[in-house]
């Protein structure tokens, strides 16, 4: 979550040169909270408009034909397109859902149980009403039951997205709270896929896969803290994975466990070496401190702060800032394309009417504001947790409407639930309700929070020292 902290960096207030002019809009829009929304939704829209247009079976040719193979020898993986998408590019995005959790649950919002038990309590209801919601309408027919699992989830990205949109109707505090109530859920979600989406097992590979997860917690402990330490073994958690039978995105999540979340120096080492190095190039600047160019020791000094900066920041940290625009601006919107593309067949009056597509939207757009803002009440009633500061039970509906998009993690569970060819009618049906019932729950969800009375936000603080650049 975002600091709300302001300290200038030595690019505060510098003539901007001709490729920074160039380049700041598309800057500005990458650090904007809705702009990974942004490029998701419209994905999205290619891919349906894609889908439905007469060139569908391009579409159809390249996601679901085109065959790669990955590997030497007998490790040689041969898998489609879509599959490759699904089952390693996707394990980089649970890879980060993973780091998200574990730094919540470490040092985050979920790591104090009395600020937890709120978003707890919320994305529990938040999943067991929709299921029960798509279990009641499909409870007659084994084929469609499958799904169920399919309305749980929540798109963390593209609710907290939508909520900044809102301002300052959005206090601070709603947004600490749809993102605990999104890790959550997310943490469901991955229990869910791991224990009811799981294929037969292959017990050699899951053994395999535990001594590669063993070996990734030796070093946690005995200290190793570069990121390529744990990728390379992760790339072969992976593999044991994908041959175990677990899906294979839940190796993501595995190796995001064993990362470490802190720092190798404390507090005090840190600002006495900073302030050393930070002295040394100050005692070696020239009379002109306008000059651009550093000397040798200068430069050495610079390395060293790099090096202390480094050692301060926890390897999780390094490797979520490092993982976020990569997910949120390649993984996602491949994803996207690559399966939110439904031709409609027979007309979509048929294809919202079927008891999938039904369940999933009543699930999504009733069930899941009904099931958080429930939750939440008796969580409160119960004297376990209570409503943050600035937010009223207004607030909690409208944030319960936005739980309501499920996006990247529905689309993902529909593929496990509706998978194979046979269920291809199946998958589209769930498709289709899972992008009805997000642009519905975007819309109530907007509606709601956008009559809640503008807060007064303080001013980001900044830690910063006045700084004069005048000469």
């Amino acid at each position: 979550m975002a600091s709300n902290t302001n300290i200038p960096t030595a690019a505060h207030k510098l003539e901007l040169r001709t490729a920074e002019r160039l380049t700041k809009p598309f800057q500005r829009f990458a650090l904007l909270s809705s702009s990974s929304g942004i490029v998701l939704v419209s994905c999205t829209i290619v891919a349906m408009l894609w889908s439905n247009s007469p060139y569908a079976d391009g579409y159809h040719h390249l996601f679901h034909d085109i065959e790669l193979a990955v590997g030497i020898g007998a490790l040689e993986i041969h898998n489609h397109l879509l599959h490759w998408i699904n089952d390693a590019l996707m394990a980089v995005f649970f890879l980060l859902v993973g780091l998200e959790i574990k730094r919540e649950l470490v040092v985050g919002e979920l790591s104090d149980p009395r600020r937890a038990a709120l978003p707890i309590f919320a994305a529990v209801g938040g999943m067991l009403v929709p299921a029960a919601i798509y279990a009641a309408i499909n409870f007659n027919n084994p084929q469609t039951m499958h799904g169920w699992g399919v309305p749980m989830a929540t798109d963390i990205a593209f609710a907290l997205g939508i909520l900044a949109l809102i301002g300052t109707r959005a206090p601070n505090s709603l947004k600490v709270f749809l993102a605990g109530l999104a890790i959550a859920d997310d943490l469901g979600a991955l229990l869910v896929i791991a224990i009811f989406y799981t294929e037969d097992l292959n017990w050699g590979a899951l053994g395999s896969a535990g001594g590669v997860l063993a070996l990734l917690f030796a070093f946690n402990i005995i200290g190793f803290r570069r990121g390529l330490w744990y990728i390379l073994p992760g790339i072969v958690l992976w593999y044991f994975v994908f041959r175990s039978g677990v899906h294979a995105t839940i190796a993501g999540v595995l190796l995001a466990s064993t990362i470490p979340v802190t720092s190798r120096v404390d507090q005090r080492r840190y600002l006495t070496f900073s302030r050393a190095a930070l002295d040394t190039f100050e005692k070696n600047s020239s009379d002109r401190l306008d000059k651009v160019e550093t000397n040798a020791a200068q430069r050495a000094a610079v390395y060293a702060s790099s090096e202390n900066n480094r050692l301060i920041t926890p390897p999780l940290n390094r490797m979520e800032d490092t993982l976020h625009p990569w997910v949120a601006f390649l993984v996602i919107p491949i994803f996207a394309l690559a399966n939110a593309g439904v031709h409609i067949q027979g007309g979509i009056a048929e294809s919202l009417s079927g008891p999938i597509s039904l369940g999933v939207i009543l699930g999504l757009f009733i069930g899941k504001p009904v099931g958080i803002t429930l939750f939440a009440w008796i969580s409160v009633k119960l004297g376990i947790a209570s409503l943050p500061s600035g937010v009223t039970w207004k607030h909690i509906i409208g944030v319960g409407c936005l739980g309501g998009i499920g996006f990247t993690m529905a689309l993902f569970i529909s593929n496990l639930a509706f998978g194979g060819p046979q269920l291809a009618s199946e998958l589209e049906h769930a498709k289709v309700g899972i992008l009805t019932a997000s642009a519905l729950s975007t819309i109530l969800g907007l509606s709601i929070l956008l009559t809640c009375k503008p807060q007064e936000e303080p001013e980001p603080e900044s830690l910063g020292p006045e700084i004069d650049l005048r000469d």
